[in-house]
């Protein structure tokens, strides 16, 4: 049973035929449905960035800033430390002048002593004051030492206390 060729051709789809009625977009509608969205695309991209740029440019003007503000709290702290320095060298040359001349007053006066009692009455009396002198220059010394530690921390304290204010 042969099948012929007509019966074959009567079950074949029919082919398409393009709708000429229905319209095709034009080069130009086409090429615009393509770069409107890669336009939108473009400025958002260009408007994340900017807004960047700008937030960069904020962002070092503080860094600045804070880099600024920290030389002069170092600065400050410098000129304390040394200003102190000064001062604590001062009062040590002052106590050791005060001292040699305690030793050189005694040292005269052990010379004028005329027997063994009067020198080691002389002796105990310098000792006594001289622990009593000795005494009173360490405190002082120390309470400088202590104020110009305060005079030179206090910038940078500040500064480190001002800066982790602005970073929370």
């Amino acid at each position: 049973m042969a099948i012929s060729p007509k019966k074959n051709a009567a079950r074949a789809p029919a082919p398409v035929e393009p709708d000429l009625d229905s319209e095709i977009p034009s080069v130009e509608e086409a090429v615009a449905a393509v770069v409107e969205p890669a336009a939108e695309m473009q400025e958002s991209v260009r408007t994340a960035l900017e807004k960047g740029v700008t937030e960069s440019r904020a962002a070092f003007a503080r860094a600045k800033t804070s880099a600024d503000e920290a030389a002069n709290a170092f600065e400050l702290s410098l000129a304390a430390a040394k200003e102190g320095a000064a001062a604590i060298s001062a009062k040590a040359l002052q106590a050791l002048r005060a001292n040699t001349e305690a030793n050189l007053d005694f040292m005269k006066a052990s010379f004028a002593a005329k027997n063994l009692p009067d020198l080691v009455t002389l002796q105990a009396e310098f000792a006594r004051k001289q622990i009593d002198a000795v005494s009173v220059q360490v405190k002082d010394l120390g309470a400088l030492a202590q104020k110009t530690m305060i005079e030179t921390f206090q910038p940078m304290k500040e500064q480190v206390a001002k800066s982790f204010k602005m970073a929370v």
